[in-house]
């Protein structure tokens, strides 16, 4: 194979990675799943590695950016759309060390692991049902 012309994915594969999860979800989380923006950047902000408690931007491959659903009231007047950030390269960085997946499994997992923030699910509800990481 000739490598000297391929190229790593872009922030476009990236998303069109998450939308491929975000359709294949099951009816009951299709609908909610829609209303939320899908962001793909390169890395995290210094402010949003700050508001999680990290400093090394490879360590955060997603987040969700918004008010849960379990937290809204009949009074919630939204001043942004829910968002989930995903971060290629600390993405790309994982998938790179794992060696075990795909990168479509990997986006796929960090994108339903940040609309899982979006239902109202902590880290730990999260971590009970899915044993990714073991």
């Amino acid at each position: 194979m000739n490598w000297s012309d391929c190229t790593a994915p872009g922030l476009d594969d990236i998303a069109a990675l998450a939308e491929e999860a975000r359709e294949s979800l099951p009816a009951p989380f299709h609908a909610a799943a829609q209303r939320v923006v899908i962001r793909v950047e390169d890395f995290a902000t210094d402010a949003m590695l700050e508001d999680v408690g990290l400093t090394d931007p490879f360590e955060l491959t997603g987040l969700y950016d918004g008010i849960p659903l379990t937290e809204r009231s009949v009074m919630h007047q939204p001043h942004q759309p829910d968002t989930i950030w995903l971060f290629r390269r600390a993405i790309l960085d994982e998938w790179l060390a794992r060696r075990d997946v795909s990168l479509g499994q990997l986006v796929t997992h960090v994108f339903v692991h940040e609309l899982a923030h979006h239902f109202g699910w902590s880290d730990a509800d999260i971590a009970r049902i899915d044993r990714w990481w073991e």
